[in-house]
């Protein structure tokens, strides 16, 4: 996929060319690309030609002010707009300024559809969760992992306090390219499944738990010293990078 970036400096490029625009608009134009400073914020289109994904936009802490603001232009220059960590009241604001925007409510996530349609997604991307309520976590991971071009698979509640569950889909985690695991408790899904498939599993940690499950900080480190091999961990309940990460990886593979 051609990013928005991209076709915008060939465009820049061909009207500078045939004298539609002096030199001062276009280098203007072309330092515009690197980052936008609107005061409260200074705004990276340069990364949408960097890395083929435009800056995303962590909502906690920032008033729906300020995330209309940014919003409006990163979609000067791409087609895909992601809010993490924010809510149905943003959204609802967010909405009458960008009418064509989704919301996934069991992840707080404001969000454009893929650009290109379904049919253009590349499959490879399992998410899967321990429990129910991981499934935030994991739902992140897979709208990011979406976002960049990926047919995502979810597989949710297969915890190994029932162990039966996971091996249930064994067939289809042996397709994948890449695993996302999510799991809080004591942590112990990602070092599982990466006993029993062939290919990376992300360990994601998830804060849910009892007392000493720490927020997170025990399947953090459950994970952080799994013995089974082939796994990278993000930080605890870090299902965008999980999802980002799975999401390069699946399209460098051929």
């Amino acid at each position: 996929m051609e990013n928005e970036i991209s076709k915008l400096i060939k465009l820049l490029l061909e009207k500078y060319s045939e004298g539609e625009i002096d030199k001062e608009i276009f280098i203007s134009k072309i330092k515009e690309l690197y980052f936008e400073d609107i005061g409260f914020a200074k705004i990276d289109h340069h990364r949408n030609l960097r890395r083929n994904f435009p800056e995303v936009i962590f909502g906690q802490n920032k008033t729906p002010d300020q995330i209309v603001q940014i919003a409006k232009k990163i979609l000067n220059y791409s087609k895909i707009l992601l809010v993490t960590r924010t809510n149905q009241d943003v959204y609802e604001i967010l909405k009458k300024e960008i009418p064509f925007l989704e919301y996934n409510e069991k992840a707080n996530l404001i969000f454009t559809k893929f650009p290109e349609g379904q049919s253009n997604l590349k499959d490879g991307i399992t998410i899967i969760c321990a429990g129910t309520s991981d499934i935030p976590v994991a739902e992140e991971a897979a709208v990011t992992a979406y976002l960049m071009g990926n047919n995502v698979k979810r597989i949710y509640d297969v915890g190994i306090a029932g162990i039966h569950r996971l091996l249930n889909y064994k067939d289809e985690l042996m397709k994948s390219n890449v695993i996302v695991a999510v799991a809080g408790m004591e942590g112990a899904l990602p070092g599982v499944v990466s006993s029993l498939v062939d290919c990376l599993v992300i360990g994601v940690p998830s804060s849910v738990g009892y007392g000493a499950s720490f927020n997170g900080l025990s399947p953090l480190l459950t994970m952080l010293n799994s013995c089974s091999p082939g796994i990278v961990i993000v930080n605890i309940d870090n299902g965008f990078g999980a999802g980002y990460a799975a999401g390069m990886m699946n399209l460098k593979i051929l």
